[in-house]
């Protein structure tokens, strides 16, 4: 019921060359008087998705800085549909009116208090991911352990009557950690809110440098002509995603620029039962197109595959409706591609004041800015080489491992400041001044500001502004939040 994960080994010197001298340092720095401190991860899945990918890095790297880090997965077993149930809890979360049966509840009570009976080990903080694993403090016990629920997706408009089932479950967590200001529920029963992006790791197999000479050779391999314009979006199958929507724009650039081949390139993952009919409907919709290509990683296309998919593309597409972050995006600016994807979640974040692609709101919106894309690669290419370097400074594992650190400090009654050399990236934690948008540490002398109702509001960059200015109030929930057991 409970599985743990078993992961390779990293050195954290291992980064220097991505992100400097300085940042190593400080990391080793802000590690030290955590050296031994037990903490324990639970996530539904060890493949599949963005958060099995962070902890399969994020993991051994916390070990490396001498914290003694586990990880382990729920495995309920599926003859009572509970990855189904959590799956309809996941999209009541990100505001679906369906709902759920009152058996299903049960199931996910009775199951979950199975899966809290074979956690025994004690730990001094446990940090569970998303909604699967949220019941076990309640269930099993908090023990001496500090609670965090880190919520990857987006909540800011949940279904009311889900959100409320689930506050019990939240009320026993010291903090809950979301991926951007505005993920925040309203009336969150948990005394310490924090913002925190994800971040993707630069030596993973999926983002490590690989020559374009071998990228080339691994979609000619698999059946792609690296010799014709080429369009990817890389996403599990989720509607969320709106993999249907990304088709439909292929066809209109297909009419202007018939050439040109799309590959949808996905991953099934064990806790994600609706990913299957999702892959169903893509397969009806690519069956007579030769130049449109289906890619899972069941087919034999892992992560080093999607390497060279996002290598080699003119153009990566991110349609989504609904994100949680779209890590992806940040996937392919790393690699010098620029993206079209949808203004959505954390994307915005991403290619924020302009740099590494554009945003749109339409499937015609889509084609139009992949057209113009193809029509000047060039400064398509310089526009994503600028979201490479906003990628370097913001989205790397070693500013995830900082801001963690500290939460993690925090929790256990240290007050281990920013490291200096992250100061224009680190999160702010609890009693710092943030940007409400994306949670970065700021200081009072940022240009950017705003006022609302009496207060001034700090920014880190005049994209994150312009978001609160457009609708303030989901801002304004996580520094309010209250009523919970808070933390240290």
């Amino acid at each position: 019921m409970l599985q743990g994960v078993d992961v390779g080994r990293q050195n954290l010197d291992s980064y220097r060359a991505c992100v400097g001298d300085e940042v190593v340092q400080a990391l080793r720095t802000l590690a030290e008087p955590l050296r031994g401190a037990r903490v324990l991860h639970v996530n539904a899945t060890p493949y599949g998705g963005g958060v099995a990918e962070i902890l399969r890095s994020e993991v051994p790297l916390l070990r490396d800085l001498g914290l003694a880090v586990d990880w382990k997965t729920i495995s309920p077993g599926e003859e009572n549909g509970f990855f189904r149930i959590t799956k309809g809890i996941h999209n009541a979360l990100q505001g679906d009116p369906r709902g759920l049966q009152e058996k299903d509840w049960n199931v996910y009570r009775e199951t979950s208090a199975r899966v809290a009976s074979f956690l025994r080990d004690e730990y001094d903080v446990v940090i569970v991911h998303d909604p699967q694993p949220l019941a076990l403090p309640l269930l099993r016990g908090r023990g001496g352990a500090r609670w965090v629920w880190r919520c990857h997706i987006d909540s800011s408009a949940p279904n009311s009557t889900v959100w409320e089932r689930l506050s019990p479950y939240l009320a026993e967590f010291d903090a809950a950690v979301f991926t951007l200001g505005a993920f925040v529920p309203p009336r969150v029963p948990v005394g310490r809110v924090e913002i925190i992006p994800p971040a993707i790791d630069p030596l993973s197999p999926k983002n490590m440098p690989i020559d374009r000479s071998l990228a080339k050779g691994v979609l000619d391999w698999i059946g792609v002509d690296t010799g014709r314009p080429l369009l990817v979006q890389v996403s599990r199958f989720d509607r969320w995603k709106d993999p249907l929507g990304v088709i439909a724009a292929y066809r209109i650039v297909k009419r202007e620029i018939p050439e040109v081949q799309l590959a949808l390139v996905g991953s099934m993952a064990l806790d994600d039962p609706e990913g299957w009919e999702v892959y169903r409907e893509i397969s009806v919709s690519d069956a007579d197109d030769p130049d449109m290509f289906l890619f899972t990683n069941l087919t034999g296309v892992g992560n080093i595959e999607v390497n060279a998919f996002q290598r080699h593309a003119d153009v990566v597409i991110q349609k989504s409706i609904r994100e949680g972050f779209g890590l992806v995006v940040s996937e392919a600016l790393w690699k010098g591609t620029p993206v079209v994807a949808g203004r959505a979640g954390g994307i915005p974040l991403q290619l924020g004041d302009g740099v590494g692609g554009r945003l749109v709101d339409s499937v015609e919106g889509c084609a139009e800015a992949v057209l113009r894309f193809l029509g000047d690669r060039a400064s398509a290419r310089s526009l994503a080489s600028e979201g490479t370097e906003l990628v370097r400074g913001r989205f790397l594992l070693p500013r995830l491992l900082a801001d963690e650190l500290r939460l993690v400090g925090d929790l256990l009654g240290g007050r281990p400041p920013a490291p200096a050399a992250l100061a224009g990236a680190a999160s702010g934690t609890a009693g710092e001044r943030r940007d409400p948008v994306c949670g970065m540490r700021v200081e009072g002398g940022t240009p950017h500001r705003r006022e609302h109702e009496g207060r001034t509001f700090f920014f880190c960059s005049e994209s994150c502004a312009g978001q609160f200015s457009a609708d303030p109030e989901p801002f304004l929930r996580a520094p309010a939040a209250a009523g919970g057991r808070g933390g240290a």
